[in-house]
């Protein structure tokens, strides 16, 4: 009966306060966006971030704005730090981290890269097996099953 009348008040209230009470009592996520890059010659775009812990090298990408779709941040962010457009866009995997939330895409590079934001100390175009020694373990694993199984 007390699930009956709540179900009745909750379906009669506007929209917007129903929206406001859920986005107040659920958590705040991050979102961002990254990818694996290649090139013409099947080498992986990986940058030097700033900000990066660890050795700096790993994907290329960044965070999503507010009304910003994933894909469409992807763009964006690419063409901020290294000048790229992207060809052949497609997402390879969602995960949560805690409070953040991961998209990783594929795609291949159109253009030239340069570095093109002070979040960036350098790029580079590698080989699965000639990767940055400190990089990210997870990603070096996950460029070498892509670029083998191509």
């Amino acid at each position: 009966m007390v699930k009956e009348i709540i179900g009745t008040i909750w379906r009669k209230m506007p929209r917007f306060a129903r929206q406001k009470i859920i986005r107040s009592t659920q958590n705040k996520f991050t979102v961002s966006v990254g990818a694996v890059i290649t090139n013409e010659k099947t080498e992986v775009l990986l940058l030097d971030h700033v900000l990066r812990p660890g050795s700096g090298w790993g994907f290329a990408g960044g965070f999503v704005n507010k009304g910003e779709q994933p894909e469409e941040a992807l763009r964006r962010e690419i063409r901020e730090e290294t000048c790229l457009e992207l060809e052949n866009v497609k997402l390879l995997r969602v995960r949560t981290m805690n409070l953040h939330i991961e998209m990783l895409f594929t795609a291949t590079a159109k253009g030239e890269a340069k570095v093109n934001s002070r979040e960036i100390k350098a790029l580079g175009w590698f080989n699965a097996d000639k990767m940055p020694e400190n990089m990210n373990e997870i990603q070096k694993l996950l460029v070498k099953k892509l670029l083998n199984s191509e």
